[in-house]
């Protein structure tokens, strides 16, 4: 059953006329009371931006606790895919930032390429049309990012519209974007027979991608499902100060491709994953009730504060911390492999209560959690 404290934004919705086609995005919203324990007090301080409520849910000092994180770091370009065009998109990351005391853009012009914190990319020659649910997701993808990698750059790389096409050609055009180290992508899209085809697109030398499992659990999901992708699936978050407990979010997506065969650096479980790639392989917050403040668009012209959740949060929250981890892999496989091989260490929080679709959370990997949640950045 929907909690109905849950709003699934239409963007979220999964529509059989997009199969094959497009993608939809994978965040949702808390409509209800925030549900989690321990609040930040830098949350509670009372924004000074007028008509506009203070942030509830966890802000980044407490998932940085969570997962034994330092305040600063970062390096090089993060590079968030999103679909359509997020006009306000340097106003809303620099309310976040001033919020949460984090590095501001000070340029006049979100486009610039001299930016040294924030730039939004077109995927062609001119801005895209604009959608509310996308630039939420979009929101949410820049200012999590940040908040894990303060001190790298964001760039956020604007598809034309949600098609696979579009989307593809957004991934690829980030690839050359300069400094580039890792690419987010918190869409997703049902698996379906074609998506072999597109491995070219995630295979941009010395880059990391990272892509949501999406928000129905036990669902399959591309790109998450991409042996050439860290897939990264989500949980639910408590605690406070240096205690934290994390069990499966049931809607976490999860489970074996049915197109990709198991890559190497999945052998090791392969009495979990047979023949097939499995997805989870790293998970972090995303239960909506246990959700993150952003700071995020109402309508076309407004901007709020909102709690999300979903695995479109976990995903940019994984790729900022790799960013953080200063790692610097040739390639998502290895990046992959360098995260297996510390399977069962103290690298990681081993989440082994809940389940998500049909898949139980167990001791060591699963595929509801994968390696389990980031303990500090020796897992990377």
């Amino acid at each position: 059953m929907l909690d109905p404290n849950i709003q699934v934004p239409s963007t979220s919705v999964i529509r059989n006329e997009d199969y094959g086609l497009r993608a939809h995005t994978n965040h949702l919203i808390l409509t209800g009371p925030f549900k989690g324990t321990n609040i930040d007090p830098d949350a509670l301080q009372a924004n000074t931006r007028p008509m506009v409520l203070a942030p509830s849910g966890y802000g980044p000092s407490s998932i940085r606790a969570a997962y034994n994180l330092a305040s600063t770091g970062g390096s090089g370009v993060h590079a968030c895919i999103i679909a359509y065009h997020y006009k306000n998109a340097m106003r809303d990351f620099n309310v976040f930032s001033t919020q949460f005391g984090l590095p501001t853009e000070t340029s006049s012009s979100q486009i610039a390429s001299t930016n040294s914190v924030f730039q939004v990319v077109y995927q062609g020659s001119s801005a895209p049309s604009t959608n509310t649910g996308w630039n939420q997701e979009a929101a949410l993808d820049i200012e999590w990012s940040h908040s894990m990698a303060p001190n790298a750059k964001i760039v956020l790389v604007e598809a034309n519209s949600a098609s696979f096409a579009d989307l593809n050609a957004a991934v690829t055009k980030a690839g050359t974007i300069p400094g580039v180290r890792s690419i987010s992508m918190s869409y997703g899209a049902t698996e379906f027979s074609g998506v072999t085809a597109y491995e070219s697109v995630f295979s941009h030398a010395g880059i990391v991608y990272f892509a949501s499992t999406g928000d129905t659990g036990g669902q399959h999901s591309w790109p998450a499902l991409s042996p050439s992708v860290v897939a990264v699936g989500g949980t639910t978050l408590t605690g406070s100060g240096a205690s934290w407990t994390e069990t499966t979010w049931s809607g976490s997506g999860c489970g074996l491709s049915s197109y990709f065969s198991r890559p190497s650096y999945q052998n090791g479980v392969q009495a979990i994953v047979g023949t097939m790639r499995g997805a989870a392989d790293i998970s972090a917050v995303a239960d909506p009730n246990t959700g993150c403040a952003v700071y995020a668009p109402t309508s076309s012209r407004n901007s709020g504060w909102l709690v999300f959740g979903g695995t479109s949060l976990s995903c940019p929250i994984m790729a900022g911390i790799y960013n953080l981890s200063g790692q610097a892999s040739a390639s998502s496989s290895a990046e992959l492999t360098r995260i297996y091989s510390h399977l069962g260490s103290s690298s990681f929080r081993d989440v082994v209560s809940g389940s998500a679709g049909g898949n139980v959370a167990t001791v060591g990997y699963d595929l509801a959690n994968g390696v389990g949640t980031p303990l500090g950045l020796s897992g990377f």
